[in-house]
């Protein structure tokens, strides 16, 4: 039997792998064509490998979470970062995703700690400071002997404002840097290459 997918035309596809593609095309950055494609690999794999796969989906949606202190993404508690004691907890990096945390990762240059705010301030989308954890990030600062924030948000209208708002917060507890962007506006910091994120942080600047 076939099946209708996104679009409403009946495709060439029995029902159940149809569904497998309408699933795939949820995805971030997955189109028609690449959902087929991985659609028919996924058939073709043994059975051993695709339940290998369902499984590993299974385990990090149930155990993947949020660090207690940092909101980075962590099966534990308190993420790995957070633990390490050869960290720098003298300085802190502030992110709007945990993805952003893993592109400053790779470039091996940047030692401290970090907080994940959850997104950025956006009114058109109805996202306020009390969706983001910045009030967890104001107390983390104030009770905490942080010598530098800096604050790496990507350099958008939302991201701007965002930079602003936390700049207005922080700033009584101590230095507020802002990286310095080798990045056209709108751009991400997960898509920068590890030497302009390094430049971009020996850059940074005061935070005015």
């Amino acid at each position: 039997m076939y099946e209708r997918i996104s679009g409403g035309k009946t495709t060439v596809y029995t029902r159940p792998l149809a569904r497998l593609i309408e699933q795939f095309q949820r995805l971030p950055g997955i189109g028609p064509k690449t959902a087929q494609r991985l659609a028919l690999h996924i058939i073709k794999r043994p059975e051993e490998e695709v339940q290998a796969l369902a499984r590993a989906l299974l385990e990090a949606k149930k155990q993947v979470g949020l660090c207690q202190v940092c909101f980075h993404l962590s099966a534990e508690p308190v993420c790995e970062i957070c633990r390490n004691p050869q960290r720098d907890r003298e300085t802190i990096c502030v992110v709007s995703d945990s993805r952003d945390v893993i592109a400053l990762e790779k470039t091996r240059e940047y030692r401290g700690l970090y907080h994940v705010l959850g997104g950025v301030i956006s009114p058109m989308d109805g996202i306020g400071p009390e969706q983001l954890t910045v009030q967890p990030l104001v107390r983390r600062v104030s009770q905490q002997k942080f010598k530098e924030v800096i604050i790496a948000v990507n350099p958008s209208v939302e991201g701007e404002t965002t930079t602003l708002y936390l700049g207005q917060l922080l700033k009584p507890f101590t230095r507020v840097t802002r990286i310095a962007f080798g990045l056209p506006v709108g751009g991400d910091l997960e898509y920068a290459d590890e030497v302009t994120l390094a430049r971009a942080l020996e850059g940074r600047r005061e935070l005015d």
